[in-house]
């Protein structure tokens, strides 16, 4: 019930909602002190012109009423002080935050890497790799050691000495003694982006120029390129094959999966077999259906391969052996590549959770250095300077006590926004468990500045967004006051119609007339796909025989036969509503397409009132309805309305259609 009443709150908040940032002078009406534009209401009744079915509601008589309805809720709910909750204050941050991520992004740069990663996610790269490990905090010269021996290694390989020589000698990525930097098929977004730009720039046979990640450098060999096979999403039995097993519990593992495979050539059930016997505990409850996946998600290339040989929905494979174990594979569906169109949207959310999001921020920041003014404070920027040590690279370094030299503001952002020295200090000491390594500290300090000075300027833009944009403002406006509407509807009129027992009794004995049962009928009603068996159905019912004995002569040898539904209807219910005199007794039938019925009228019920208890959802909201409507008679009441009728004339010529 709330859900639906928030989404009508919203409608009527969209419906009527505008900006009160006008250069029209006119007013239409005022609410105490509060004024409303002639310019804001032409603009909404404009714009729902085309949303209004019932030429009624054209009329701009009633529309002002509704208009000033609305407004005079929202001013209810000021009133109130239905603003100050915290829960309404937390809920309209945690929006305004969702609703500025679209704002955050360049759209052309977005644009760029979406269509970059759809083009990689057509096709998957096989690639090994060397990797040098170090820490991602590391920089500049540091790193040359590391990106010297890289080119040492390709050079070992050019010359002749085999990649997965040189891997298990160098490589400091754990799985290289298993896999000799063998990686397999990737498409995008499986790997850290530098690595998957790297491997898809480099052609097959080619090994790339060491390449930076955040897990130190990397030397890519490329061996293969092929059109992406899509996700597939198959079912699997496994009996466990552990490397430490002895020869006799290998053979009985084998032995089981063959027999698994027998029962299933006989025709038995692969979910029932894999309920049964599948060592995969967390498939096993559901018959052996995992996770759908594509190419590189699993960490058996064996179990790959099988699952994207099979063809056909259904197909299943012979028992074949993986790191793991023996596995038996069923195709349930095949999920191809999908249309850029149909990816977009989730490739933009991939994006921002990506490396790829560090563009769009850098290009955003780039952008805003040159759109908004920024004043350093020299003096304040160098005082800090000289508080920062050599202790900032053991992470041990402190801002000195009440040190007065840093008082002031040291970046002013459009003579706007000033930001203290402390709160730059303060990014510099929590930068220091990146392990910062930039010498000397001076330089170090002075690229701390530019990336805080960045994120200053973020900040700043996305705080002022509605200064920016008239559409974000727009928006923010329109669930602001929607989320206040909720809980003033909730307040004063959804709680009060469930909770005032006395009110709802009331109003029920005065209506009572709106809520009437018509005639009604207690039956069993019989269906079968066999007309047949309906006929016997309906010979068994003329004799007396109950629901139960009935079902236990046409349903056999596990085959259900005939379906029952009983019940008390009215006669506009389903099937009765087909059968043009209901009779007590079985003789009424029906026969439609495909399936055949007898309807056993047991007796009958004329038509009376309702009892409160049987409509109480309906008269509960139709007490709401009227709450609703004398409540606004109330508000009129509470609050002074002044209509400025000579302005309301005039805009009647103006909107004249």
């Amino acid at each position: 019930m709330k859900i639906q009443h928030f989404f009508l709150v919203i409608f009527l908040t969209i419906s009527f909602h505008s900006i009160a940032q006008n250069t029209q002078k006119d007013v239409l009406f005022t609410i105490d002190s509060n004024e409303y534009k002639i310019d804001e209401f032409k603009r909404i009744y404009l714009k729902n012109l085309d949303l209004v079915k019932d030429d009624s509601q054209k009329d701009l008589n009633q529309y002002l009423e509704l208009f000033i309805g609305y407004k005079l809720k929202v001013n209810k709910a000021y009133k109130l002080g239905l603003q100050n909750n915290s829960k309404y204050q937390s809920e309209l941050s945690s929006y305004r935050n969702q609703l500025s991520k679209s704002y955050l992004n360049d759209s052309k740069v977005t644009n760029q890497l979406i269509e970059e990663a759809y083009n990689r996610s057509l096709k998957e790269v096989k690639a090994s790799h060397i990797l040098l490990s170090f820490d991602e905090n590391v920089k500049g010269a540091d790193t040359l050691a590391f990106y010297n021996k890289a080119l040492a290694l390709k050079k070992q390989i050019e010359k002749g000495e085999s990649f997965e020589t040189v891997a298990l000698a160098n490589s400091q990525d754990p799985s290289v003694a298993d896999n000799k930097g063998n990686l397999g098929y990737f498409s995008a977004f499986r790997m850290v982006y530098p690595f998957e730009s790297a491997a898809f720039k480099t052609a097959v046979g080619q090994i790339s120029n060491p390449i930076r990640t955040r897990f130190g450098y990397h030397l890519i060999k490329v061996t293969d390129k092929r059109d992406n096979k899509g996700e597939v999403t198959v079912a699997h039995i496994m009996i466990l094959n552990p490397s430490d097993a002895t020869d006799e519990a290998k053979l009985k593992a084998k032995q089981t999966i063959d027999d698994i495979s027998k029962k299933l050539q006989q025709g038995e059930s692969f979910e029932a077999l894999a309920s049964q016997f599948s060592e995969d505990k967390s498939t096993a409850v559901k018959g052996g259906v995992l996770q759908r996946f594509g190419t590189g998600q699993l960490s058996s290339e064996a179990f790959e391969s099988v699952a994207f040989s099979l063809e056909n929905k259904g197909d299943i494979s012979q028992p074949f052996e993986s790191g793991f174990g023996w596995h038996i594979v069923k195709l349930i569906e095949k999920h191809p590549v999908k249309s850029f169109a149909d990816s977009k949207s989730e490739l933009e959310n991939k994006i921002k959770r990506d490396e790829r999001s560090i563009i769009i921020t850098n290009t955003l920041a780039s952008k805003l250095k040159s759109k908004y003014t920024q004043e350093v404070n020299k003096t304040q920027y160098k005082n800090i300077e000289k508080t920062v040590t050599d202790a900032i690279y053991s992470q041990t370094w402190e801002l000195p006590k009440d040190d007065l030299s840093i008082k002031d503001d040291v970046l002013v952002i459009d003579k706007n926004k000033k930001v203290p020295t402390l709160s730059f200090a303060n990014y510099i000491q929590s930068q220091q468990k990146n392990k910062l390594s930039t010498k000397p500290v001076t330089k170090l300090v002075s690229e701390l500045f530019e990336s805080w000075k960045s994120e200053q300027l973020i900040a700043y833009y996305t705080d002022n967004l509605e200064n920016e944009f008239i559409d974000f403002k727009n928006v923010m406006d329109e669930y602001r006051d929607g989320l206040l509407l909720f809980d003033l509807m909730e307040k004063e009129i959804w709680d009060k119609s469930k909770t005032d027992t006395i009110g709802l009794q009331n109003f029920y004995n005065l209506n009572k007339s709106k809520y009437n049962w018509k005639e009604r009928f207690d039956v069993d009603i019989l269906s079968s796909t066999d007309e047949t068996v309906i006929e016997s159905a309906q010979k068994m019912l003329q004799k007396g025989k109950s629901i139960e004995y009935i079902k236990s002569k046409l349903n056999k040898n596990d085959k259900v036969a005939i379906m029952v539904k009983s019940g008390l209807f009215e006669k506009n219910y389903d099937i009765l509503d087909k059968i043009p005199n209901l009779t007590v007794g079985a003789n009424n039938t029906y026969k439609d397409a495909n399936y055949s019925f007898v309807v056993h009228v047991k007796s009958t019920k004329p038509a009376e009132t309702k009892a409160l208890e049987d409509c109480k959802s309906k008269v509960i909201n139709d007490y709401q309805q009227y709450l609703e409507s004398t409540w606004v008679d109330e508000l009129k009441k509470e609050f002074k309305i002044n209509i400025n009728t000579a302005v309301f004339e005039s805009v009647k010529q103006q909107l004249k259609l």
